[in-house]
């Protein structure tokens, strides 16, 4: 990496989880500047940033002026979904590396289309009724409640609602909608049960399943979806899942010209079958590059920062590191917060210095608020602590530990926290 020393690079969008683009690139020797439309104030990683710059990351002319005036050598945008097309269009103008086409990623940012792909190479995907605003009685007649109702493209789990009646499907839908950019809303069978996530990582056409953890949920809220509260690894359901859907991942990625890069799929298990619901082509919320650098030895935040700087990922040889059947058992424990506002967070340093932790990051801090509209989204996550263990007993008790030292409370003293994880849901589900 020590070529990568003084090279410069430039972070479209400032949000707090984009700071772990910014420290790690710091930590590589890369000066790093952030810009979008945000204050300072209010855009976290601009704070910690080399130099910050008030430049709509979808004002593309204006960042590729930018990108001339400052010498940049490349440029990466992080979580955001929206942000994915002009940063393939500003990379195109600025004859910069870019992991992505414009056209891949309108197809992976827009549920409709990728369900689509997914139906042509067998991927097992979410069925879906067909419902538009006239809300039409015949088309109601065919629903079997409850159903999912969603934008289409949309991410953070925004705008989504489960329906159980007519009534509540056409609230949903109108909801839905001004979530939606393009005002396409997918109203899909609703599955309830145990979820996986599929993490992959390309490299010059070479296309790698990287992971496959346990999604666990928590129905402790009322209305909303349930959000996650941990990832679990490696799940029971990884090798069904090698041996009859990772070809057809592959046929179905590399029919779009996919070569560099990486995605989540977020899936729904049924008959053990492993459901697409779900897509990102960019840099997961969920952070497993910190597992994956701990347990397998190589860091996919790392190499696509490279891949920004220099067009290529990395030049060793990938094979003999990539596992996605991981010989240690790992977690990422992710804590939720009521709406209110943070007054106080205790015990992150007492949980890093926990045996078997390797980090904790925090998506809120002190003075932060939760609002009523963060409800049922990824908006309502505080924490995730990351830990590994020889075994299963051990993990379970690490997250243990971690849950006991962590506490939330509102600027009026109260306990912002919703309930954990139960450990004794990784008993049927990891191996």
């Amino acid at each position: 990496m020590d070529t990568l020393k003084g090279k410069r690079l430039l972070i479209l969008g400032g949000n707090r989880i984009s700071c772990e683009i910014v420290k790690r690139a710091q930590e590589m020797g890369i000066y790093v500047m952030v810009t979008d439309w945000y204050p300072i104030k209010n855009s976290p990683a601009k704070q910690i940033a080399d130099e910050a710059f008030l430049v709509s990351t979808a004002d593309v002319d204006a960042v590729v002026q930018l990108i001339k005036e400052k010498k940049v050598d490349g440029v990466f945008t992080g979580f955001t979904d929206s942000v994915l097309p002009y940063y393939a269009r500003i990379c195109e103008k600025a004859g910069l590396p870019c992991y992505g086409t414009e056209k891949q990623f309108q197809i992976m940012i827009n549920k409709r289309k990728y369900k689509e792909l997914c139906k042509k190479f067998g991927v097992p995907t979410v069925e879906e009724y067909t419902i538009d605003d006239s809300f039409k009685d015949e088309d109601f007649d065919r629903i079997k409640y409850p159903v999912l109702v969603k934008p289409a493209d949309n991410s953070g789990a925004r705008g989504i609602t489960i329906c159980r009646s007519k009534e509540d499907l056409k609230e949903a839908y109108n909801k839905a909608v001004t979530f939606s950019q393009s005002k396409e809303v997918l109203v899909e069978r609703y599955i309830e049960g145990k979820e996986v996530t599929t993490f992959w990582f390309f490299r010059d056409g070479e296309l790698y399943l990287t992971a496959l953890g346990n999604r666990h949920v928590k129905h402790n809220q009322e209305g909303v979806i349930p959000l996650p509260v941990a990832y679990t690894f490696p799940s029971v359901y990884l090798d069904k899942y090698q041996r009859e859907v990772v070809p057809r991942v592959k046929e179905m990625l590399s029919s779009i010209g996919i070569k560099n890069g990486m995605m989540f799929m977020q899936c729904l298990v049924e008959d053990g079958n492993c459901i697409v619901y779900d897509i990102g082509f960019r840099l997961t919320g969920s952070l497993e590059y910190k597992l994956l650098d701990k347990i397998c030895g190589y860091n996919p935040l790392d190499m696509m920062i490279r891949f920004a700087l220099t067009g290529s990922m990395y030049d060793g040889d990938l094979k003999p590191m990539i596992n996605p059947d991981f010989e240690q058992y790992a977690a990422n424990i992710t804590f939720l917060v009521r709406p209110g506002i943070i007054g106080k967070i205790i015990g992150v340093e007492e949980i890093k210095k926990v045996p078997g932790v390797i980090d904790a990051v925090l998506a809120h801090v002190e003075g932060d608020e939760i609002p009523e509209s963060a409800l049922g989204t990824l908006r309502q996550i505080v924490l995730r602590a990351f830990a590994v263990a020889k075994t299963k007993e051990e993990l379970a008790k690490i997250i243990k530990q971690v849950h006991s030292l962590f506490h939330v409370y509102s600027d009026k003293g109260e306990n912002m926290l919703l309930s954990n994880f139960d450990v004794a849901e990784m008993e049927n589900v990891v191996k």
